[in-house]
């Protein structure tokens, strides 16, 4: 006969605990939210879904100054690199166009690379070498004062549109 309080009681009814208790927090979650909803309205509720769905903000338009000099800002909250290089700014997607690992830059080399299959990047995004097959995505990006405005909703692959990925770039005045 086996004692109630054994540790093998007490796991086999670990997973009904948490089950009991995810189900409880679900209904109050659900009871909150329509609560909430009859106070300010279903419109209110669908912001609050819209905002709390994954692909919410991850889309959209990013604002940045303009880099004083040469060099690259990692935006991972957006997935975006700004690089300038020279006289010109670019954006570009955060993903190696290969398998979407996060690119690095190489300030030793002045160039970006994939920490996967090494494949490496001129600072304008053109391709070197690696298993890569292509350049970086560009995005787009315009100048509005002194603030670059990058649209992180398209990404511009040099493959498909090869006049549109040339021209994404913004010329900086240099100063004397």
């Amino acid at each position: 006969m086996p004692l109630p309080n054994t540790h093998e009681d007490a796991c086999a009814s670990c997973a009904i605990n948490h089950r009991r208790a995810f189900v409880q927090e679900a209904v109050i979650g659900v009871a909150a939210l329509l609560g909430f909803s009859a106070l300010t309205g279903a419109t209110a509720v669908a912001q609050i879904v819209a905002l709390s769905s994954p692909a919410a903000g991850l889309r959209g338009e990013a604002r940045y100054p303009i880099p004083p000099a040469d060099g690259v800002h990692f935006d991972t909250k957006n997935d975006v690199i700004v690089a300038r290089a020279g006289d010109t700014v670019y954006a570009f997607s955060l993903a190696c166009p290969h398998q979407n690992t996060m690119l690095r830059w190489n300030a030793k080399e002045r160039r970006f690379q994939c920490p996967k299959h090494q494949s490496r990047y001129k600072p304008s995004g053109e391709f070197i070498s690696g298993r890569a097959t292509r350049n970086m995505d560009r995005l787009p990006i315009q100048l509005e004062g002194t603030t670059l405005v990058v649209d992180t909703s398209l990404e511009i692959r040099s493959d498909q549109d090869a006049a549109r990925w040339a021209a994404a770039g913004v010329k900086i005045p240099v100063s004397p």
